[in-house]
């Protein structure tokens, strides 16, 4: 698995993989010694899982980590976003989807797939029926803010948001970090754990 993703990787002009590893010890020992941009990060993974390892990671800022798995409904893959991971894919996603991924994480952009994201929170987040945060917390946001917020826990793009609420794509941009400024998170990831979290996005509210 690691050959195919370092000869998909290698072969891009932009993108350099400086280490690889077979466990979540060694990927944490990595990390701090070689600094990469961006950690690809399997979940199951022996000596240290890919939850703890990314933490680990996310909480040094040594890097930013994006989570692959085999399963689309791991619950694994929710932790480690709860964790600090900036996204998630599929390790059967497509050659262009992963380098795409690679790049918007390393930009600082987090990566949200609306099918996967939304099976994991409806399952995870939304399975206990009432809100894991205190609602409270988004009383600091505007009507606005708090509209674009509910529109990113549904895995919209900003241009895609911009279209629906007859905005620029420059205002939205700012939205949106106003949002993540207000709330203290991170990145759009988190955004939609705590849209989900505090109730203000439920299971079977997507469109």
């Amino acid at each position: 698995m690691r050959m195919g993703l370092r000869m998909v990787l290698d072969a891009q002009e932009d993108i350099d993989v400086v280490g690889e590893v077979s466990d979540g010890a060694a990927a944490v020992a990595a990390t701090d010694r070689l600094r990469p941009d961006v950690v690809l990060m399997d979940v199951r993974m022996p000596v240290l899982d890919g939850v703890e390892a990314t933490r680990r990671i996310t909480g040094a800022g040594s890097a930013r980590v994006l989570v692959m798995t085999t399963f689309d409904l791991d619950e694994y893959v929710f932790a480690a976003l709860r964790g600090g991971a900036s996204g998630f894919l599929l390790k059967d996603a497509p050659p262009a989807e992963l380098v795409s991924a690679i790049r918007a994480v390393a930009a600082g952009d987090a990566v949200v797939s609306p099918r996967v994201t939304r099976r994991l929170l409806d399952r995870f987040v939304s399975g206990a029926g009432e809100p894991r945060t205190d609602p409270s917390v988004l009383e600091a946001l505007s009507d606005r803010e708090r509209e674009v917020l509910m529109l990113v826990a549904r895995g919209r793009s900003n241009a895609e948001i911009a279209h629906e609420l007859h905005l620029s794509h420059a205002t939205v941009k700012s939205h949106v970090g106003r949002v993540l400024t207000k709330l203290g998170l991170r990145d759009r990831v988190q955004a939609v754990v705590l849209a989900y979290e505090t109730g203000l996005v439920r299971a079977g509210e997507w469109a």
